[in-house]
């Protein structure tokens, strides 16, 4: 169970009751800061459907970050949201193999940007040579792009770990589909 309530539409101001994505339990937990809400649901959406950044790459490391952290809750929605933006389900499971230094289907690009974001959410830094491959790959946007991604995932995975934000059950068999690593037992979020 949550540490805060989980508001419905109803339960906002009339300015607020076009709060993008009040069926997810994050964004009706985050509601209980309406102003916050708002701005954080912008900053997604730019990611998701503004931003120069290949969707594929934004989702690998997205996915990336939840993987590394055992956050159930936000790689069971990105499994998701990545599927619907055409990432495959090899590519997903590729992200198990290049995590634990094996082999994987993926790309040098690609794994550039799963290394990238698990330095970042690891370690809170970024190898020259990793910055150096993404670099010569990307332009300055995506480049900046990628680094708020990663960045803003992971602060998402800390505040949902932080309000014990339960995950939907409908998401669960992404779980079961894509599993985390053994120590992500718990099915809300663990860091």
């Amino acid at each position: 169970m949550a540490r805060v309530r989980y508001l419905d539409k109803e339960d906002l101001a009339p300015e607020y009751q076009d709060m993008p994505r009040m069926k997810s339990n994050i964004t009706r937990a985050l509601a209980n800061s309406p102003r916050g809400a708002r701005h954080k649901a912008g900053l997604g959406m730019y990611l998701r459907h503004e931003s120069k950044l290949n969707p594929r790459l934004r989702e690998l490391a997205i996915l990336q970050v939840g993987y590394t952290t055992g956050s159930a809750y936000e790689y069971a929605h990105h499994v998701d949201v990545a599927l619907s933006f055409g990432v495959s389900e090899a590519d997903i499971r590729a992200i198990a193999a290049d995590s634990a230094g094996e082999d994987s289907s993926l790309e040098p690009l690609a794994r550039a940007v799963l290394r990238a974001a698990r330095e970042l959410t690891q370690r809170l830094s970024l190898s020259d040579e990793t910055f150096a491959i993404l670099n010569e790959a990307l332009d300055a946007e995506s480049l900046i792009d990628l680094l708020i991604a990663i960045g803003e995932y992971n602060g998402m995975v800390r505040i949902m770990a932080a309000l014990q934000v339960d995950l939907e059950p409908e998401f669960s068999t992404y779980l079961e589909r894509f599993p985390l690593p053994v120590r992500a037992i718990d099915a809300r979020n663990s860091l």
